[in-house]
């Protein structure tokens, strides 16, 4: 099995243009915590929860909470030092939701080909230093193939076991 194999196929995505209210939005109603940022079919970022949260809490002081103000249309949780108060995170939120998300994505994106075997794709996912759980997987010219997280690992690790242990 390779990443191709494992990969989820149907793969939401932001633009760089994307203003950061309207990500946060959609990752309110994700199953998932990030996507990859693709520019004519290219990806060139990934922005998760923790690179928005940092926009409104950069502090390591910080107390989880769910909160939701305009223009989420569901709420979200965001990490919020004790020491703000309501007048300092009301000036942050309005202060970076129409930021686009190129200026606060990852750059530096850990990707894979597509002939990634589950050994290389297990190392990377596993790295405490890289700290991912997805993995873009892209063609020889940068295009968004599709995205191996965590969870599509370990799936195909365990469904890889089942299959060796059925007899015949």
């Amino acid at each position: 099995m390779n990443a191709y194999d494992i990969m989820t196929r149907d793969v939401e995505t932001a633009s760089p243009d994307d203003d950061v209210g309207e990500v946060l939005g959609r990752l309110a109603r994700a199953d998932f915590n990030g996507f990859p940022v693709t520019e004519d079919g290219l990806v060139v970022g990934i922005v998760t929860q923790g690179d928005l949260v940092d926009l409104f809490q950069p502090s390591d002081r910080t107390l989880w909470i769910p909160v939701g103000f305009p223009p989420f249309l569901e709420s979200l949780t965001y990490a919020v030092d004790l020491s703000w108060d309501e007048l300092d995170f009301g000036i942050d939120l309005a202060r970076n939701v129409g930021r686009p998300i190129g200026d606060v994505m990852t750059e530096a994106v850990v990707t894979v080909g597509p002939k990634a075997d589950i050994d290389e794709l297990l190392e990377l996912l596993a790295d405490d230093e890289l700290d991912i759980n997805r993995l873009p997987v892209v063609d020889e010219a940068g295009a968004l193939l599709g995205i191996v997280a965590r969870e599509d690992l370990l799936r195909a690790i365990r469904t890889e076991r089942l299959e060796a242990d059925v007899p015949g």
